[in-house]
């Protein structure tokens, strides 16, 4: 029996991405030692008064279902904090609460386009971002960022796509996932007026909107006219430790919310109470939690900022927020991807090549900020020696 078109297409071509990342984890499953530097995933685990509360709310009776949409107190608690970081009155008709920022990813493209329909996304982009337009039927279209502009996306780029392709929809994410660019007011005034002159939906990933190191996040909700046009993404993920709690949000207007709850009750029907519970709990510890959680990150890039300043083989993409440095490695002569396997058979380093994340990365490896501080200085000196070496 043949499969349909639609999961068969996820992954055109059979490669996700991931293959060093999953070569590294067989190495590491086979007893042989790996640094690994290759996912986002906090080198601490979740807070243990998190999972204190998780599990007195389970013990509590809080296991069974829980309200589809989120439970009240968590959609408030979101909308609480958006209303503070933002600036725009949130309401919990304006949250749904997810199985994770993924999900909360597929759920929006869902929402805005219909199958066959074209969803811009920003090159480089997280690894899942095609797949997931391309599992809610619409066609996903990538719009590309320039090294030589720090990634800062061109607006009229942004334009000429829409037109190209009768657009619906476009997806950014800042602070960057892979790159660590935090995106301008400048730029995103230019992207407000591009969704607002095509009449398009705005998909926000901010699930690193609180590991900034310079200048501010702006969220595009917050600007004239684009709160009734811009589903936000959220996640306690990377925020609060809590990646395998699966817990995160979709913001937006209340109409949508409320279609997209239905979608909810017809695919995940919600996430367990419990762990909305300690999810509520994680948030009333405010923002100094938070704080404390992105200061290693911080410190991390400011270390590899100085390891680059160095030498002169390898540039270091200013990195002004999220848990990546990314690194441009085109002076060694080879691919992103040639150099990341090299590393890994020759220095067992495991870092996530840049092709990964769209032709506009090539010759770019992403480093991702996860390891003790001397473990990642000491995997960061291998990495630069093997480029000058490759350079000659």
């Amino acid at each position: 029996m043949e499969l349909s078109q639609r999961i068969r297409n996820i992954t055109p071509g059979g490669s996700d991405g991931w293959e060093v990342f999953y070569r590294a984890r067989a190495m590491v499953a086979a007893g042989e030692p790996v640094i690994e530097l290759t996912i986002g995933e906090h080198d601490i685990g979740t807070d243990p008064a998190i999972l204190d509360a998780m599990c007195a709310a389970a013990r509590a009776g809080h296991t069974g279902y829980a309200a589809v949409p989120g439970t009240p107190e968590l959609r408030d608690a979101v909308a609480e904090r958006l209303t503070a970081r933002t600036g725009v009155k949130t309401a919990r008709e304006n949250v749904l609460i997810t199985t994770g920022g993924q999900a909360a990813l597929f759920a929006a493209h869902i929402a805005v386009a219909d199958p066959g329909e074209a969803a811009l996304f920003i090159d480089p982009y997280y690894t899942t971002y095609p797949g997931t337009i391309r599992g809610a039927g619409a066609r996903a279209v990538p719009v590309a960022a320039h090294a030589e502009d720090g990634f800062q996306p061109r607006p009229e780029e942004i334009a000429a796509a829409a037109r190209r392709h009768g657009a619906r929809s476009l997806l950014i994410n800042t602070p960057n996932n892979p790159t660590g660019v935090v995106y301008s007011r400048q730029t995103l005034e230019g992207i407000a007026e591009v969704a607002r002159a095509h009449d398009m939906w705005l998909i926000s990933d901010e699930v690193y909107d609180t590991q900034v190191w310079e200048g501010a996040h702006i969220s595009p909700r917050a600007l004239p006219d684009m709160a009734a046009r811009t589903l936000v993404v959220g996640s306690m993920s990377k925020s609060h430790a809590m990646t395998g709690s699966r817990i995160g949000w979709l913001v937006g207007p209340a109409e949508a919310i409320a279609h997209l709850a239905n979608l909810s009750t017809h695919t995940t029907y919600g996430v367990p109470g419990y762990i909305q519970d300690a999810a509520v709990f994680a948030l009333r510890q405010g923002e100094a939690f938070e704080e404390k959680i992105a200061a290693p990150f911080r410190r991390r890039r400011d270390l590899a900022a100085r390891l680059v300043a160095g030498q002169s083989t390898v540039r270091m993409v200013p990195a002004a927020g999220a848990m990546y440095v990314m690194l441009d490695i085109r002076a060694t002569g080879i691919s992103g991807r040639d150099f990341a396997e090299r590393l890994l058979d020759e220095e067992r380093i495991a870092v996530m090549p840049g092709e990964s994340f769209g032709a506009a990365a090539a010759g770019h490896l992403r480093v991702a900020l996860t390891r003790p501080d001397e473990e990642l200085a000491d995997a960061l000196a291998r990495l630069l020696a093997l480029a000058e070496r490759l350079a000659g």
